[in-house]
């Protein structure tokens, strides 16, 4: 019989603000492991700082495991793909599965004007929000990575028919896209609405609307 894989606990910090937090939550999901979780403060100072874009590192989401704790999201992404491989979460086939850790990889070290310009803030909605020529070129870059993925695997997600790794680094951006009323061309607008449709996605919205904190320096100002 197989071993039992025992509890881990994921921490993460704010719902409606912390797109990193969302990232592992999703992926820890997406595994299908069993976890609790530790939700720290944001008013904690480090757990600010990060969502701020002030710290040096992201020290959450981390996950504890048995003797395991690891906090880099695409660290976390790969011990759970080894603890639960069928799960999916990089592709099976070689090159795709490169392809997939590439763009996940330049969604976890780029894209600095999008997070900026545009913070994640799910109970915002800016219709008519501004965006500028350096968020716009992140934008452009993101789109044209979601086409590709999508004309190369078939959809509805990035490599193909079910979430992998990918979705879930992209899935904060699903977000910011709404809530700041950004024009996209069809087929990127079909796949937010593909994300946002997911149960564990509306788990975490729902939550996010319920939570009372409010961080007045990620709130849009016109």
């Amino acid at each position: 019989m197989p071993q039992a894989i025992s509890p881990a606990v994921l921490t993460i910090s704010s719902r409606n603000y912390s797109s990193w937090s969302l990232r592992g939550w999703l992926l820890a999901r997406l595994a299908g492991i069993e976890f609790t979780e530790n939700v720290i403060s944001p008013d904690d100072p480090s757990a600010r700082a990060e969502l701020l874009l002030l710290s040096s590192s992201i020290l959450v989401p981390s996950l504890k495991h048995d003797d395991v704790l690891v906090w880099d999201t695409l660290a976390i992404a790969e011990y759970l793909n080894e603890l639960k491989p069928k799960a999916g979460l990089l592709p099976a086939d070689r090159v795709a599965r490169a392809h997939c850790r590439a763009i996940s990889g330049e969604m976890h070290s780029g894209f600095t004007a999008l997070r900026s310009a545009l913070p994640m803030n799910l109970r915002g909605h800016f219709p008519g929000f501004k965006v500028w020529t350096r968020a716009q070129a992140d934008i452009d870059r993101i789109c044209s990575i979601w086409n590709d993925c999508l004309s190369k695997y078939g959809g509805p997600f990035l490599f193909g028919a079910k979430p992998t790794v990918a979705d879930a680094m992209y899935a904060p951006v699903t977000t910011r896209f709404r809530t700041y009323d950004v024009k996209l061309d069809r087929a990127s607008y079909a796949y937010c609405d593909t994300i946002l449709a997911l149960p564990e996605m509306q788990e975490w919205i729902h939550a996010a609307k319920t939570e009372p904190l409010e961080f007045d320096e990620l709130e849009a100002e016109f």
